[in-house]
Order: C-alpha cells, then structure tokens, then sequence
C-alpha cells in the first residue's frame, strides 16, 4: 500500500488534505481513486486512510483505523559525515533512511575535497530532503530523517550538547592493539537515547578533528580491520546498531 506524509494533521473529523506533488502522484501516477486504501503518516504515526475526494488541487481522505505499528528503530541515531565527493551524500541519505537513522549533517571536514557552494546549497539539500522522504515512504518509515545544511567542525560539536551519545569513527583506534569495538560501546546505549556518530570524509578524519572530537566528550569507535569507503562507514555501523537493538 503506498504511504504519503501528511504536510498537515487529520482534523477532528479524521479527514486531512493531500497537496502538492503528493496528490499528483496518487492520481496522475498511481492511478486511484475514490475508496482507495493509502497509508498517511503524521506527527510520528501511520494509517491505513481512504480517499474520500479527488479535488482541483489535492486529495481529500479519511482515517480509517487506529494507528499502525511502528517500526522506528528503537535508539535515534543521526549521523555526521564529511563532505564527500560526487553523489555520495546522496547514497547515504538513501541508504541511511532505510537502515534508520534520523538525521543526518553533513559538514566541511579538513580532508573534504568537496567545498560547499553556499549559491547552490539550499538547492542541494533541497533533494537531499526528497531523496530522504522518497526513501521513507519506500521503506514505511514514519519518520523522515533531517538533512541539515552543511556545518563547520565548531558548529557539529555546539550542536553535540543536544545528544545523550556521541561517538566517531577512527581509523587510528582500528589500527591499534585494543580497539572500542562496535558491540563494546553499544553496552552502554539504551532505548530512546539519542546517538550522534560522526564519519570523515574520503581519507578519514585529521588527528586535529580527532583530538577536537575527544576533547567535547566523542568516544572513538573502530569499524573493524578493513579501510571502509566514507559511504559505507555509516551503513556499517546502522546495521550493526540495527542488530544489535532490533
């Protein structure tokens, strides 16, 4: 059954308003009609809704039954990467929707060889947005994960204040003779934390980033033996949280 977020709450009555894009998609592109069944997400919950009317400008529906289950992942974990190179923001997004995370923030690390154009930006992080809600949509997630507008170094630790759990993925801690495994640090996570994990870009993190990151109170992670692309990093360690809590 195809899912759609609501832009606004059912009133009252159960009955909510599909517009824009959305109500094209349910006409011109699905096809349905009157006394259809779609699934509409709102305020962290889904449910199964029937289309009452198809109107000039959107899609009225009706809520049909209770609330479905959720099928969040049970801890919030937001990723920050690097600036990387080509469509790999993009990937990670994607991917990282699927495998549950619920933010993601990109910033301007010391190695990105990517510079962020500030002219172009709201543009990019525009389809990041889609690229997150498509795949949420995808994946019956009722949450669409936050896509945030590039940070500095300075500006993701301030940010960190606002997380219960703060690790970062370090290559020199893999390397080493007693490397904090995945499974290690995640003993000390529970149920509704919030997690902030953070991934350097292609080359990895600067041992200045790295001191800075120890220095706000960032635990470093190791992701096993092997040297792990920047686009994959992250969707290693949502799986192995997804393992772990689910």
């Amino acid at each position: 059954m195809q899912r759609y977020f609501l832009q606004s709450p059912f009133d009252e009555e159960g009955n909510a308003t599909i517009t824009g894009d959305d109500s094209k998609h349910i006409v011109r592109v699905m096809r349905m009609t009157i006394d259809d069944d779609i699934i509409a997400v709102t305020n962290g919950e889904a449910f199964v809704s029937t289309i009452k009317e198809i109107l000039p400008d959107g899609v009225l529906i009706q809520r049909k039954e209770a609330a479905l289950q959720a099928n969040e992942m049970p801890v919030k974990v937001t990723i920050a990467c690097g600036l990387p190179k080509g469509d790999k923001l993009d990937l990670i997004v994607q991917k990282g929707t699927e495998l549950g995370m619920v933010g993601v923030f990109p910033f301007q690390a010391e190695r990105s060889i990517v510079k962020w154009d500030d002219k172009k930006g709201d543009k990019k992080v525009e389809r990041l947005r889609k690229i997150a809600k498509e795949a949420a949509e995808q994946c019956h997630r009722t949450v669409i994960p936050e896509v945030r507008n590039p940070f500095s170094v300075k500006q993701l630790i301030a940010e960190s204040e606002n997380f219960d759990v703060l690790l970062f993925a370090d290559e020199e801690d893999a390397k080493s003779g007693v490397p904090h495994k995945i499974s290690d640090r995640l003993k000390n996570v529970h149920h509704d934390q919030t997690v902030l994990v953070v991934f350097g870009p292609e080359g990895g993190l600067s041992r200045t980033e790295a001191e800075t990151l120890r220095s706000a109170g960032f635990l470093p992670i190791a992701l096993g033996p092997r040297i792990l692309r920047t686009e994959t990093a992250p969707l290693y360690l949502l799986s192995a949280m997804s393992y772990e809590f689910e």
